[in-house]
């Protein structure tokens, strides 16, 4: 007897934490240190609320911009305006989470919350075997929760995509031209044979994985002058907000060992005498947080990396490239 009231005691003190800790734990999982942070970022033009098509390397939809500066339903952008308003916060209010993920963490608190006070989730908790239930209703919890939001995450994309599905300005690669065969360039980047009518030549490729490198390299000096020189203003910008909350935490990102492992061509038009191309890229890199000044381990570690995204570059008439977006696939 004693036994088991003790176990209903350390039972209810761990209904309490995980109901606190679940959601922080879920954001935390979620997040990234690298540029950009793991989120998507930045401006596609006319195409800022489109999906871009998906491709051998990013065969899933990319997250909608959960920070951008384009407003829509602004001159040029195709479709109704409030479609695509960008969400922000954490994990239970992410683009495309909407009512269902705050459904989800209240029926996660409350179902946790409910086996503290009311005895159980749906059943009584009585001996060992209640632990072992409760032990199985949190991991049910946690899965339905999981599954639910990673559907409603897909439905709310797609239908983003749709809303503002329209012509853009200029001669374009579109989503209805996904089926692909691919040459080699060179670079890790392979050709899709709906690269024309704007054409992205083999030195394209070079110029953007020379800019993946080349904007991590400059993220880890927190060289915001040289970030300048890779990227638009935008960009820019949620880069420097970034550095100076590492700055205010005492923490410094370093990214290294950056190598492009495969990537293709999502899309490329041309708005005016401005050209857009967005690039799928699967690279590795040694991603990690340290203490300033003393160097400790924060976060990450020596061992490489995998991530999939889609960046997205801009060439103003006589200009080089320059990244204008990031978005995660």
């Amino acid at each position: 007897m004693n036994f088991t009231i003790r176990a209903r005691g350390l039972v209810k003190t761990m209904a309490v934490v995980l109901s606190v800790a679940m959601p922080l734990m879920l954001a935390v999982s979620a997040a990234d240190a690298r540029v950009g942070g793991g989120g998507s970022s930045g401006s596609r033009g006319t195409r800022t609320f489109s999906q871009p098509p998906s491709t051998s390397t990013a065969p899933n939809t990319a997250q909608p911009f959960n920070r951008t500066m384009t407003q829509p339903g602004s001159p040029g952008m195709a479709g109704p305006a409030a479609a695509g308003a960008a969400a922000k916060g954490g994990f239970f209010n992410r683009p495309g989470m909407g009512m269902l993920g705050g459904l989800a963490a209240g029926f996660l608190g409350a179902g946790l919350l409910g086996m503290l006070f009311g005895g159980g989730m749906f059943s009584g908790l009585g001996g060992i075997s209640s632990i072992i239930g409760l032990l199985l209703q949190v991991g049910l919890v946690i899965i339905v929760v999981r599954l639910a939001m990673s559907w409603w995450q897909r439905r709310n994309a797609n239908q983003t995509a749709s809303a503002y599905a329209g012509p853009a300005n200029g001669p374009d690669v579109g989503p209805g031209q996904n089926a692909q065969t691919y040459a080699r360039t060179g670079t890790g980047f392979g050709i899709g044979a709906n690269a024309a009518p704007l054409e992205i030549v083999p030195a394209d490729y070079e110029a953007f994985e020379k800019l993946l490198s080349d904007v991590q390299a400059a993220w880890s000096d927190e060289d915001v002058a040289k970030l300048h020189t890779l990227a638009t203003p935008e960009m820019v910008s949620y880069f420097t907000k970034d550095l100076e909350e590492n700055k205010a935490k005492n923490d410094i990102n370093k990214v290294s060992n950056v190598k492009l492992l495969q990537g293709d061509l999502a899309e490329s038009w041309r708005e005016g005498e401005t050209d857009y191309a967005s690039v799928a890229m699967r690279f590795a890199l040694v991603d990690k947080t340290l203490e300033r000044g003393t160097q400790r381990l924060v976060a990450g570690s020596e061992t490489p990396i995998e991530a999939t995204e889609i960046w997205t570059f801009v060439r103003p008439k006589g200009s080089n490239w320059e990244l204008s977006a990031i978005q995660q696939a």
